[in-house]
């Protein structure tokens, strides 16, 4: 039986939400797939992936399976108890990776706020409350949250809201030598994304997170790996620590994890983990079965040999063809990231257009990205068929075409 609703447009956001997102004229309402329809019947092929969650497309028969089988079992329970769908989860995850804990959350912030005070609560009870300082990139990004966007470092978005969290310092990306620089015993934690997303769809050199290791290990810091944007096989990898071959202390995980399903994880070792004891921190709805379902289908789909080893052949498509565009109309200087995480770097002509770019697309039906002003990223599904890449790619050339001959 269908349900009536009452008749909703895009208009309707500018009287009834918070003016804190200026979403797209249309309102999509209905995806299968790599394609999504709006409320005219438009069909668009989906290149930014809900912003690199929706890991296998939309309406992935498993995950619809998952959720419509857990929805008629049990919705929520509360920590008060625990559920077979969040048990066999964290099982999953931990056979998966380094860790032998979890924590479920609803989110990347709420994952990455978990991470940090786990490693300020560790570094309390083994070496003292004066070992609280954590050390961030600048340009980073680790979630909305007071303390997560603190720690996040572009002051665009944690300027404004009243004292921010102190102990908190910031240096440059992918230099070895201004963390060295950083780092002394009163530092608990260093906070790293092997790949900068929201900061450009920046890779870390090996070297790098490498370095960050050892002078962790040197100063008795934990290293936490923010996963959030590069987890659940976006880089051809289950984590993205695993190609550069640097083990994390803590990782958080989200956005990929739920396929479109809010979910979040912090994942950490039995020795770091038991600073969390009882009544330490909590969630209401984080490890709800539902959600756990569905991540676990997620899980079980993308941590196979096929999906993991055809991402970066699908990097590969889209990486030369984005060359060529940007080599044909002279708009974009690199193209770069991991897997199907990719950024492409606009010159220094069309620096600070990229919401053109997207603009420009999205009236060729094709759904992209941006990673700041002068990046335009693509998420897409891990399992995007060739054929809609291809078309895809169609579509954003004459978009491409038509900024640059305006």
């Amino acid at each position: 039986m269908s349900v009536e609703h009452a008749q909703v447009e895009r208009a309707d956001f500018d009287k009834v939400m918070v003016p804190n997102y200026a979403p797209a004229a249309f309102i999509p309402v209905r995806g299968e797939g790599s394609r999504v329809w709006d409320q005219s019947g438009r069909e668009l092929i989906d290149f930014a992936g809900g912003i690199a969650v929706n890991s296998l497309g939309h309406a992935h028969p498993a995950l619809v399976k998952a959720l419509t089988e857990q929805a008629n079992k049990i919705w929520h329970v509360s920590n008060v108890f625990t559920n077979e769908p969040a048990l066999r989860l964290a099982k999953k995850l931990v056979d998966a990776t380094f860790a032998e804990r979890v924590f479920l959350a609803n989110s990347g912030a709420e994952a990455n706020e978990a991470a940090f005070k786990l490693a300020r609560r560790y570094a309390h009870d083994v070496y003292g409350p004066q070992k609280h300082e954590i050390i961030s990139a600048t340009n980073s990004f680790h979630g909305r949250t007071l303390f997560t966007v603190t720690v996040g470092g572009q002051p665009k978005y944690s300027d404004g809201f009243g004292p921010k969290m102190e102990g908190i310092t910031h240096v440059a990306y992918n230099d070895l030598d201004a963390l060295k620089a950083a780092i002394s015993d009163k530092t608990c934690a260093v906070v790293l994304e092997p790949v900068q997303g929201e900061g450009g769809v920046l890779p870390a050199d090996k070297a790098y997170l490498e370095g960050a290791r050892k002078l962790c290990d040197e100063h008795n810091a934990l290293l936490i790996f923010d996963e959030v944007q590069s987890g659940m096989g976006r880089t051809g990898h289950l984590f993205a620590y695993e190609h550069y071959g640097v083990t994390p202390d803590i990782l958080s995980s989200a956005k990929s994890l739920g396929g479109g399903f809010p979910i979040g994880a912090m994942l950490t070792t039995t020795e770091i983990a038991k600073h969390l004891a009882v009544g330490t921190h909590g969630t209401t709805y984080g490890g709800n079965p539902l959600a756990s379902a569905v991540a676990e289908a997620v899980l079980d789909v993308i941590n196979t040999p096929e999906v993991l080893s055809g991402i970066n052949a699908k990097h590969d498509r889209f990486k030369a063809r984005l060359d060529a565009i940007g080599a044909k109309y002279g708009i974009f200087s690199e193209v770069r990231g991991l897997g199907l995480l990719i950024g492409a770097v606009l010159t220094d002509a069309w620096k600070g257009k990229a919401k053109d770019v997207l603009n420009a697309a999205e009236k060729e039906a094709v759904m992209v990205l941006q990673a700041g002003p002068d990046v335009v990223r693509f998420a897409p599904s891990l399992v995007i068929p060739d054929a809609d890449i291809d078309a895809g790619l169609d579509r954003f050339e004459r978009a491409v075409a038509k900024l640059t001959q305006a």
